[in-house]
């Protein structure tokens, strides 16, 4: 509970410029799975096509995602990243980061920073047996 709890509040941090949830979801779908249409990414992130359309509209808008058409079939169109959206990913990322390490040095002792540290490499040995 206590990994779930500090997960779900490092997804919600919002930093300079940041993205709505469904937005980063999104951009980092395309960051990871590379281009691929409306109705794709919908189904991945299990969203009705209508609200993905908002969501990628809003990302173009932005200039943080592209339109093509669609290599074979000239009535559908491909969305795939930007630099500018691979950027405000690093930067999300990187405020997280910063924002972490701000909590980790004003609330924790000496002592209890080396009790995480002694503890993350049992959380990540955890973690990739689940």
């Amino acid at each position: 509970m206590s990994i779930g709890l500090c997960l779900r509040q490092l997804r919600q941090m919002r930093v300079e410029g940041g993205l709505r949830l469904p937005e980063a979801s999104a951009l980092k779908r395309l960051d990871r799975s590379g281009p691929t249409s409306v109705t794709e990414l919908a189904k991945a992130e299990q969203i009705s096509v209508q609200s993905m359309g908002t969501t990628l509209g809003a990302l173009e808008a932005r200039g943080l995602v592209e339109r093509h058409p669609h290599p074979s079939d000239g009535r559908r169109s491909v969305l795939s990243i930007t630099k500018s959206g691979t950027r405000v990913l690093s930067d999300k990322h990187n405020g997280r980061a910063e924002q972490l390490a701000k909590a980790l040095s004003a609330g924790f002792t000496p002592s209890e920073l080396r009790q995480l540290m002694i503890a993350a490499p049992l959380i990540e040995r955890l973690a990739q047996s689940l």
